[in-house]
């Protein structure tokens, strides 16, 4: 049998909310990895990356400005709560891509925006049309047939739904698995020992996630699930995998954000030191990429936390990457400057630095990310994201 069309979706996927949502893998006939992290709510990029050397950037935000404790090149400082990212920064394994977004403007949605980034449309799409960018990408690849796919929660990643074949299959809330379920996944997998592993995997974190969940405590079903997921993902890449895709929420911070936005920044620094120890050596052959559906406001607000935006921050991680950097076209945050009145303006299309990465990576032709992965982007200018 083929193992280059190998999916699989583990999670469960709701928007805006503090849960991980689905993780999902591809196999390809490439040695580089790519690991998307659709970090769903809206993360606020001038909260985590700070432009400290703009001079209006501390009276839009007279409580949540903090003082100057990780500066990364003179004018953007790093959130404190990232500090355990500071190595790969000075590795040059990490770097970051400033005042970006997708085309989606003005509605603030969290479900329209994330089906946007997601989908790496222009627009959002028509009904009946539900596909995803990272989906398209892997039809464009000669020879790339889907074997077998479970999606293992309540919805799937838009991200890799497409004409790529996948199976899906969803626990119940309560993520119970019954025993015929259970045996019937056992069954299927039981003569081919990649696919019985990667489900046996699986089972392992479904029951783990039952398990808290039965003790009736949310703080104690959250409680270190980024982890397993990143160290499961880890461990298929260092298979036969090559891409794979998943989510962490609790990035919404309209109130109290400074100890919101602190509880989701260290799961989120976890998970990436996480996919750096479980990869071992393949962490040298691969990038990682974290994207939010947007923004949020240049103002925080009466509550301590800021509304949904425009303008953002992009992540960039691994050992295939050139970071040390933060790549921007720095637009400003006087009142001229902003977006609407109210927002970081974003100078470029996200969906450009995630095509450049695409072409870096697994030397997919400048005409099919433009016209098949993100149909009517302009990718601009290479960045230079990558070795």
């Amino acid at each position: 049998m083929d193992r280059r069309g190998f999916l699989l979706t583990l999670g469960c996927s709701v928007a805006a909310s503090p849960l991980l949502t689905p993780v999902a893998f591809a196999s390809a006939p490439w040695e580089n990895r790519l690991v998307v992290i659709v970090l769903r709510g809206a993360m606020d990029g001038l909260d985590v990356v700070q432009p400290y050397g703009d001079r209006d950037y501390a009276g839009l935000r007279p409580t949540l400005a903090v003082p100057v404790v990780h500066d990364l090149d003179g004018f953007h400082a790093l959130h404190p709560a990232l500090a355990g990212l500071m190595p790969l920064w000075d590795a040059g394994e990490l770097g970051f891509a400033h005042a970006v977004s997708t085309p989606y403007r003005d509605k603030r949605s969290h479900f329209d925006g994330q089906d946007m980034l997601e989908a790496g449309t222009m627009d959002l799409a028509p009904a009946g049309r539900r596909d995803g960018w990272l989906n398209r990408m892997l039809q464009t690849v000669p020879g790339m047939v889907g074997e077998t796919a479970y999606a293992i929660g309540r919805e799937q990643m838009l991200i890799l739904t497409g004409a790529a074949p996948a199976a899906r299959w969803s626990p119940d809330a309560r993520l119970a698995l019954s025993p015929q379920a259970r045996r019937l996944v056992e069954l299927v997998q039981e003569d081919d020992p990649l696919f019985h592993a990667a489900s046996a995997d699986a089972l392992t974190i479904v029951d783990e996630l039952a398990a808290e969940a039965a003790g009736g405590q949310m703080g104690e079903a959250l409680r270190g699930d980024h982890l397993r997921l990143a160290q499961f993902a880890a461990s298929r890449l260092r298979g036969q995998s090559r891409i794979a895709s998943f989510s962490v929420g609790g990035w919404d911070t309209h109130n109290n954000q400074r100890a919101n936005l602190e509880r989701a920044l260290v799961r989120l620094a976890d998970t990436i030191q996480t996919l750096k120890a479980e990869l071992g050596p393949v962490w040298g052959r691969t990038a990682v990429v974290c994207m939010t559906e947007f923004g949020r406001t240049a103002r925080e607000n009466g509550s301590r936390g800021t509304d949904h935006g425009t303008g953002g921050v992009m992540f960039y991680a691994g050992g295939a990457v050139r970071g040390g950097r933060v790549v921007a076209d720095w637009p400003g945050l006087a009142e001229r400057d902003l977006y609407d009145g109210r927002d970081l303006m974003p100078g470029r299309d996200v969906r450009a630095h995630a095509g450049w990465l695409m072409r870096g990576l697994f030397g997919l032709e400048r005409g099919v990310i433009e016209g098949a992965v993100f149909p009517g982007l302009d990718l601009g200018a290479d960045p230079g994201l990558l070795l």
